[in-house]
């Protein structure tokens, strides 16, 4: 593992590292910001998945979450959206290849070579910063923004007894059902659809739920919500009985001050799961 870049960010430290990926085939970056709390043992973290076309710097960057995480003696992880590099498999297109890998493992050529973003964020990238920072493994929850939205709720649901809560801000809730999706399902995943489900949050939500509090916020003006399907979660949660909270925002859109504006909820919500108990 590789340095890149280390700053001192509201007493800690907020930096970024690169190393090489067993999973994705290649070199991969990733930002961690860790409170001054983690100088005296380790701490609890929130994972922050990105969405389409970013990298690990947008949401590190844009998103406001280190003053917040400091309060609460949090750290934040950034992974990247996708494998990247020369001999990576890429589209014309931003909604697929690099910059959008919708946190799937790929079965189909071209991608499955690197593609294997599920192992990575469920597996690898944990192993790796539990290993070499100051992070408490069995205190961990997860958020994300749009298709990385769809991250964290298919990897808190898929992943049980993982993380002590889940949010998400505007998250695409039914793939399957969307041009944000199917066409990247088809593509990374194959034509049968049966193998689609798993990567689901609707689907998810009314057939195993999450064993925790969920929260997520979507904005009223959202310039993607036919895309997004907020509705088809929130019926699956009622329908579920789960516990949380699916909000609508009065004027907001899908952007980084929609984000930031609600920062502070998202991390107060994940601080209170994160030490209960």
């Amino acid at each position: 593992m590789q340095t890149v870049s280390e700053n001192t960010c509201f007493g800690g430290i907020q930096g970024v590292y690169s190393h090489s990926s067993k999973a994705c085939g290649g070199d991969m970056t990733f930002g961690l910001f860790l409170p001054q709390e983690a100088k005296d043992g380790p701490v609890p973290v929130l994972w922050y998945l990105s969405g389409l076309t970013c990298t690990h710097e947008n949401a590190m960057t844009k998103a406001g979450a280190q003053g917040w995480a400091a309060e609460q003696g949090i750290a934040l992880v950034f992974p990247d959206t996708s494998p990247r590099g020369e001999g990576v498999a890429n589209d014309e297109a931003y909604d697929l290849g690099q910059g959008a890998g919708f946190y799937v493992n790929a079965t189909q050529d071209p991608w499955a070579p690197h593609f294997k973003m599920w192992d990575y964020i469920a597996e690898e990238l944990p192993a790796l910063i539990t290993e070499n920072f100051a992070i408490d493994g069995e205190r961990q929850s997860i958020t994300g923004h749009s298709m990385g939205g769809h991250g964290a709720l298919t990897l808190a649901m898929g992943l049980a007894g993982r993380y002590r809560s889940v949010s998400a801000f505007a998250p695409i809730c039914n793939p399957t059902a969307s041009d944000w999706g199917r066409k990247q399902f088809t593509a990374y995943l194959g034509a049968d659809e049966s193998k689609w489900a798993a990567h689901d949050a609707s689907t998810l939500m009314r057939e195993v739920g999450f064993d925790g509090p969920v929260l997520v916020d979507t904005g009223t003006n959202d310039q993607f919500l036919d895309l997004l399907r907020p509705e088809t979660l929130a019926e699956a949660a009622f329908a579920r009985r789960q516990e949380g909270a699916i909000r609508m925002q009065k004027g907001y859109d899908h952007s980084y001050f929609f984000m930031s504006s609600f920062m502070e909820d998202h991390v107060s919500f994940h601080a209170e799961a994160l030490y209960a108990g």
